[in-house]
Order: structure tokens, then C-alpha cells, then sequence
């Protein structure tokens, strides 16, 4: 009965294309936020929404993140230093814009070359101001958000034979080829 009433008067859209209504346009690549605040506000605008990929987790000395979803024997494996790093990137003396670059191309030229997991050494900031480790911080957003975490599937801190609370191991994706197609004899095309 109510919702009779709150209907009462409406008229139907006209069928065919004309009466239609447009739906949502589809999602764009965003670029790359300019500035730190932006690339804060776009992870929490993510996490708001729901879409955020990647779980984190941090302490002041530990840094884990990975897909919603992975297999969690995959991330213990990863923390454990299970997989052998196949390349290694470090930061050490470069600035954050700097780092940024490096850590973009070290990680998509891994990807691509088919490494499996990979070391990055970002310090510990023992050198840098009031002795906090900037990269670290910058480093966990890079590899959940953003072009890079389309290659990534996880990362932990290191063991300390790999550098420890000073260095990530970071688990990358396999690409996905495209499978030739197959056809088998005597089928008709």
C-alpha cells in the first residue's frame, strides 16, 4: 500500500533507445597522484570504497602486504625467505622521486623478464632526518597502489641474512601469456 502511493503518478520510460538511460561511464586509469597528500586521499578514498587490493600491515620495524585473497601459506612463505630472490634493487642515496623511478622500472622490467620475487633494500633511514625511514613508508604505497601493484602480489620484510627491517622481499605476479590457439586434425573451419 505504500509503495503504491510513492508510486502513484510515475510514468514509465519509453521503450527503445530514446527512453534508455545512460549507466555509469567506465572506470578510468587515473594518473599518477602529484602529490603525497593526493596519494594518501586516494588510498583512503579505496579503502572507503572497498576497492582496496592490497591488505597492509606495519609495525615500526615489519611491513607485509598482499592481494585479498592470496593463499596466506604463499605469504608465510614469503616471510619465512622461502623464495629465492632472483634480483635486487637498492635504494640507498637516492631521494623519493628518485626512488619512486627506480622502484616503477626495477619492478614492471622484473615482471615482464618473468622473476618471481625480488629484494629491494630501502635502509632503515639511520642517515635521514629525525632517523625515520622515508623510503620505507613511500615504499609500501608504491607496491599496493598504482601501476606497480598490478605486477605485485606481495612483499614482507626481509630476513635478517637480506637485510631485515632494512629491505623488502616483494613476490611478483606471472605474466599472462596469450595460449596459441589449437586445432585439431580433421575439424572443419
Amino acid at each position: 500500500m505504500l509503495f503504491t502511493s510513492a508510486m502513484d503518478g510515475v510514468v514509465p520510460l519509453a521503450r527503445g533507445p530514446h527512453g534508455r538511460i545512460a549507466g555509469p561511464s567506465p572506470a578510468t586509469v587515473h594518473a599518477r597522484p602529484v602529490s603525497e597528500e593526493a596519494e594518501t586521499l586516494a588510498a583512503l578514498s579505496d579503502l572507503v570504497a572497498g576497492v582496496a587490493r592490497f591488505d597492509v600491515t606495519d609495525t615500526r620495524e615489519y611491513i607485509e602486504g598482499f592481494v585479498i585473497g592470496l593463499d596466506p601459506r604463499v605469504v608465510r612463505r614469503l616471510r619465512r625467505g622461502d623464495f629465492a630472490w632472483q634480483a635486487h634493487l637498492d635504494l640507498h642515496g637516492l631521494t623519493a622521486t628518485e626512488a619512486h623511478d627506480a622502484v616503477e622500472r626495477f619492478v614492471l622490467d622484473g615482471f615482464r623478464a618473468g622473476r618471481r620475487c625480488v629484494l629491494i633494500v630501502h635502509g632503515r633511514g639511520l642517515n635521514s632526518k629525525d632517523r625515520t625511514p622515508v623510503l620505507k613508508e613511500k615504499l609500501k604505497t608504491w607496491l599496493a597502489h598504482g601501476r606497480i601493484a598490478k605486477a605485485v602480489l606481495a612483499f614482507s620484510t626481509a630476513r635478517p641474512c637480506d637485510g631485515g627491517a632494512g629491505a623488502l622481499y616483494v613476490l611478483l605476479r606471472r605474466e599472462r601469456r596469450a595460449q596459441p590457439i589449437r586445432v585439431t586434425e580433421g575439424a572443419k573451419q
